[in-house]
């Protein structure tokens, strides 16, 4: 896995070992941010379930201002921050070593984030539960976009009651990226 473009390109990314991290793989990733890179500069990019960071350090090196990373995860913390130390990208984050809901309310009334990227582990609704805080947070506002990658089974009828909706979906073989903002 590495950096694929910006001022970390082409550098390594190290990867906890053993499952318990799903690693978004480079050509997902590069998708990913080909679908979202004009409006990246300077942006603040909050990266949940973060692993080893490869997404919001992606986010970073195509010119995010910031990003934070919430994870639990004490060995992908320790890759996460050799990571950042790597790509010499760990001035502009900030690590938030905690549960993603103890996460996200030290976050409450601090920062909004212009992108909120998940990757809960599929099929354990853990993408539901942050999305009904977030319904609820001063996090993101009107203009912030949510990317979810799950399953391609996960089923997200319940965002209208949230007070989100759908706005653009790609799908892969096994996942898909589901963008998601705010309904004003």
């Amino acid at each position: 896995m590495r950096v694929i473009a910006g001022t970390a390109k082409r550098l390594q990314l190290k990867t906890p070992e053993g499952l318990n991290t799903r690693p978004t793989t480079d050509r997902i990733k590069e998708t990913l941010f080909n679908m979202i890179s004009s409006d990246l500069f300077g942006s603040t990019f909050l990266d949940l379930f973060s692993g080893s960071g490869a997404v919001g350090i992606e986010a970073l090196s195509r010119g995010a201002k910031k990003a934070v990373f919430i994870e639990n995860n004490k060995k992908a913390l320790k890759c996460l921050k050799e990571n950042l130390e790597h790509t010499n990208l760990y001035y502009k984050a900030q690590i938030i070593p905690r549960d993603i809901m103890v996460g996200l309310k030290l976050l409450e009334g601090n920062q909004t984030a212009d992108y909120i990227f998940m990757d809960p582990p599929y099929e354990s609704g853990l993408e539901k539960k942050v999305l009904e805080v977030l319904s609820k947070s001063s996090i993101i506002n009107s203009e912030s976009t949510i990317i979810v990658e799950a399953g391609n089974d996960t089923s997200f009828e319940y965002l209208e009651e949230l007070g989100f909706s759908m706005f653009k979906e790609k799908r892969y073989k096994t996942n898909r990226h589901v963008f998601i903002g705010k309904d004003v």
